[in-house]
């Protein structure tokens, strides 16, 4: 991939997803309650910094029909809480109801609000987590944007120092990531975890795509 297809048309590509699917969002307003049957290992989405739990709703979907409950947290609204807070949240809606088994799937942020929860009180309940394109090392671009909410993306944050000193959870992690991620460039390869990559640039389109979709469904076929 040259300089060109990396900085211009994946980028351009990459968001203009996301605000498409922002635009469908407005229009369809799908109840996330619809995935909640099955009767299989129950599901739980954790959505990145700024989105909806739709932008995982392909990956719920593709569960849904494979059998899979699937959750999201109703109080997540568009996560720009801190990672903790935002996993006390999820830690409620856990006991609340009464979840045990869980397969975290989480995007970007969301990944390291599923490894909070896995070396939380509620860990237990968690069997194992799938991370798509989430920052682990943090995001070196995080330093040069004045905005709170993402400034605990700096890799010298104390949450991104702390989650990566508590490594005893990265063997129940699988982390899928693109080939190039113009938001992460420090990448969201973690250390003890299985780590996949798939052949696409962007942050935000690879989680619509099938090859995507396939990887996670292996991922928690795999350790059923």
């Amino acid at each position: 991939m040259n300089w060109f297809e990396r900085n211009v048309t994946t980028r351009w590509f990459d968001y203009g997803w996301a605000y498409r699917l922002r635009i469908a969002v407005l229009r369809r307003r799908h109840d996330a309650g619809e995935y909640r049957d099955g009767g299989n290992q129950p599901v739980l989405l954790l959505p990145g910094v700024y989105e909806t739990w739709h932008f995982l709703e392909p990956v719920g979907a593709h569960l849904h029909n494979l059998g899979h409950p699937v959750h999201v947290v109703p109080a997540f609204g568009r996560n720009i809480l801190p990672i903790a807070e935002m996993a006390e949240l999820a830690r409620q809606y856990i006991v609340e109801q009464d979840l045990t088994h869980i397969t975290i799937v989480g995007h970007s942020k969301g990944g390291l609000i599923g490894k909070t929860l896995m070396t939380g009180p509620e860990g237990r309940r968690i069997d194992r987590m799938i991370a798509i394109n989430s920052p682990f090392a943090g995001s070196a671009y995080a330093r040069y944007l004045p905005i709170s909410t993402l400034r605990e993306f700096v890799p010298t944050h104390d949450t991104i120092i702390g989650l990566a000193e508590n490594a005893a959870v990265n063997a129940r992690i699988t982390s899928i990531f693109s080939a190039w991620d113009p938001i992460i460039p420090n990448g969201s390869v973690l250390d003890g975890a299985t780590n996949i990559e798939l052949p696409v640039g962007g942050h935000f389109r690879i989680l619509d795509r099938d090859d995507l979709l396939e990887a996670v469904a292996r991922a928690i076929e795999s350790h059923r």
